[in-house]
């Protein structure tokens, strides 16, 4: 619990532009390592990983998000570039056959690393952190009294 209330201060002091999947927004380097920090305690300690298992997630799980993270900026630039609307519904499908596809394969990969149980896990654990994060950005940009 302790180590939660550390990762939860530690999200406190993150910079009003962060959100964790619009990395490529976050302008200041060391905001977007803060956040990249604070997102790796809070996974490892809500899924319960291991030093072992950390060791080895780690690097699929990051290989895993920064694929999403460029399937998603290429999507964005096409969504630009289109104007008809039929080709954006198609766009739109493509890109959520892909994304399901990318979750499938790395899912797969990580099942040789941790239990389905921490998988399951992981997935709440992210909303949770997006929440958070969007919790206190908005905390932020509240005016103050």
């Amino acid at each position: 619990m302790k180590k939660l209330l550390l990762y939860l201060l530690a999200l406190c002091s993150l910079s009003a532009t962060a959100q964790h999947e619009e990395m490529e927004n976050v302008r200041d380097p060391r905001a977007r390592e803060r956040i990249r920090a604070a997102h790796a305690a809070y996974i490892t300690e809500r899924i319960e990983l291991t030093s072992a298992e950390a060791e080895k997630f780690w690097p699929v799980y990051r290989e895993y998000l920064e694929h999403r993270r460029e399937l998603r900026l290429k999507h964005r630039e096409s969504r630009q570039a289109e104007t008809n609307e039929k080709n954006l519904l198609q766009l739109d499908l493509d890109v959520k056959q892909k994304e399901l596809d990318l979750e499938r394969k790395y899912t797969l990969k990580l099942q040789e690393i941790i239990l389905p149980e921490k998988l399951v896990k992981l997935r709440q654990a992210e909303t949770d952190f997006r929440r958070l994060v969007l919790r206190q950005i908005q905390e932020r940009r509240r005016p103050r009294r």
